[in-house]
């Protein structure tokens, strides 16, 4: 059925809300809007679905969640006997009617007879992974778009380790997914026993089980209640819990009273993103006012934290998540050492986009350091295996965008948990006389300047991914050799699991679960990679130079800049 018999179908259709159906009715004359909504399905990858909010199969509504839900909870029956009574936990952001897919979730499920838990209130991403965990659901809901613009939702699976649902479970959810071709007849009850509250006491424990991370007590006690420290949650889920457990640490914070309302239009920022500096202007506006230290802020499902601290001038700068990333990664390792506790076996896990910086600092420590694929489940894929087989000691786990992890009592990215490890380290930094900048600087210095940095281009249409991942594949059979000032070591194409070294043409496998993306080692150390995002029309190129010094870097990644953009041309073809 094409896209206007779609349009026209579902328009007649008894079973369409009224609301949606003057929706429908506002765009008959827009044959480029129909075509968007109508002409292809909202797909359902290893990260859920992610969508324009609004009416059709190809947009985040009711309809497209129902459907989703009921091939998850077809999935469910044929799991072992008690799937069914383990249940699924649900939780939601503060996009718009994220409360109302959440309830639509609870209900199919409740409907298929899956016990469903409901959080009463908006709670983050690393909530809902603790939820599955602590609950020993078999599955985990959680309604978001992240870090998106406010026109966009989405929807998460979690497995019952609390990890995103793996590539092969998520095949066969959107196998099930797929035999509904009818999206109204998927319906939910609307009252059941059978969907259920959060347990209050949840709250509680999760807020205990970071405490007990903490690693630096003695310079928290000491400097916490003088920390100027300035929050704002960008008027997402990360209010409460981070505002919790540094109060509950004795850090004094001071919170961005016109973010912390619950806007799912985020009218105060351009995009609710912590990575842009733009996101945190209010906080370092505060910042300025009260002569604060440094300033936070959590993305809408609080997954992501950024963070902006002073430089020696006293001026703030925004850190990227690569920057952040490298301060808590030698924080953790340093602290750990210094107690004695840092394991023999102790390893971290990044994503191979993430900063090339990490492995030397790894290597310092002596560290195994792990590199998966983009997407933290593949982090929390590491954990579940290291407790299983007792290899390595999980120590940290982290992603340039902004994403980081210590402890295991989530499987996902965790901004509250970051927030705590960042406030005490610049608790830490000031009890022995030193600066959270002025180390940073520290570590430019002993390991030499690393400048970490990507880009996105912009695609639009039905046809965005197709597009993306055709540029993706031609990079693989293209003959380069150098950027710019680099000669390139070896290609990995991480759709084949392949490793090429360019100059002796010898190949390797790569044990790492295949991804669409093309990765460019530098010699002398340094990475270029190219890979289309997962969640959002945006091919990413991301960049990993190393130079004596910011000024040189800077200038160098314009050579590399400008010979890459001639290279994406070329295979466009």
């Amino acid at each position: 059925m094409d896209y206007q018999a779609l349009y026209e179908s579902w328009l007649s259709d008894a079973r369409l809300a009224e609301a949606d159906r003057a929706e429908l009715q506002e765009i008959s004359g827009n044959e480029k809007e129909k075509e968007y909504r109508f002409g292809g399905e909202l797909e359902f990858g290893t990260a859920g679905m992610r969508g324009i909010i609004g009416c059709g199969i190809n947009m985040m509504n009711v309809y497209t969640v129902r459907r989703a839900t009921q091939g998850l909870a077809e999935y469910i029956a044929t799991l072992p006997v008690g799937a069914k009574e383990r249940g699924v936990v649900i939780s939601y952001d503060t996009r718009k009617n994220s409360r109302l897919f959440a309830e639509a979730a609870a209900g199919v499920l409740a409907k298929n007879g899956v016990k469903a838990y409901l959080f009463d209130r908006v709670h983050p991403v690393p909530m809902l992974s603790y939820a599955v965990r602590y609950l020993k659901t078999v599955a985990g809901i959680m309604i978001t778009a992240s870090h998106n613009p406010k026109e966009y939702n989405g929807y998460k699976v979690y497995g019952e380790d609390g990890a995103q649902m793996s590539p092969e479970a998520t095949e066969v959810v959107v196998g099930f997914i797929n035999q509904i071709t009818d999206y109204l007849s998927v319906t939910g009850e609307e009252d059941s026993s059978l969907v259920v509250p959060v347990p209050a006491q949840l709250d509680e424990d999760y807020i205990e089980e970071l405490a007990a991370l903490t690693l630096s007590k003695e310079a928290v006690e000491k400097c916490g209640k003088d920390l100027k420290l300035v929050y704002t949650p960008v008027h997402g889920s990360g209010y409460i819990p981070v505002t919790t457990i540094l109060k509950k640490l004795g850090i004094n914070v001071t919170v961005v009273e016109e973010q912390t309302a619950e806007d799912p239009s985020f009218s105060t920022v351009a995009v609710p993103n912590p990575e842009f500096k733009e996101t945190l202007a209010m906080g370092i506006a505060l910042a300025n006012e009260i002569d604060a230290d440094v300033v936070f802020g959590t993305d809408p499902d609080s997954d992501r934290l950024g963070v902006a601290v002073k430089d020696e001038a006293g001026n703030f700068l925004a850190l990227s998540g690569n920057q952040v990333g490298i301060l808590l990664l030698d924080y953790v390792l340093t602290r750990l050492k210094e107690e004695n506790a840092l394991a023999l076996n102790a390893a971290v896990v990044k994503s191979f986009v993430t900063t090339g910086m990490a492995k030397l600092i790894c290597e310092e420590f002596g560290v195994s350091l792990f590199e998966t694929p983009v997407g933290f489940k593949f982090i929390g894929e590491k954990i579940k295996l290291w407790e299983a087989d007792g290899a390595h000691t999980y120590v940290f786990g982290f992603e340039e965008s902004c994403g980081y992890l210590r402890g295991t009592h989530a499987r996902d990215k965790d901004a509250v948990v970051a927030s705590m490890l960042c406030a005490e380290m610049v608790c830490y930094y000031t009890y022995i006389g030193k600066s959270v900048w002025g180390r940073l600087q520290e570590i430019y210095k002993k390991y030499g300047f690393v400048l970490d940095k990507n880009i996105s281009i912009q695609y639009s249409g039905l046809n965005a991914m197709k597009e993306m991942n055709a540029v993706v594949d031609g990079l693989k059979s293209a003959v380069v050799k150098k950027f710019g000032p680099f000669a390139i070591e070896a290609v990995r194409d991480y759709s084949a699991s392949v490793r090429r070294a360019v100059a002796s043409g010898m190949e390797e496998r790569l044990d790492i679960p295949k991804c669409n993306c093309v990765y460019y080692e530098l010699v002398g150390g340094g990475f270029i990679c190219v890979r289309p995002s997962g969640t959002e029309p945006k091919l990413k190129i991301y960049y990993s130079v190393k130079a004596a010094n910011e000024a040189e870097a800077n200038a160098v990644l314009e050579e590399v800049k400008k010979d890459v953009a001639a290279l994406l041309e070329s295979v466009k073809g």
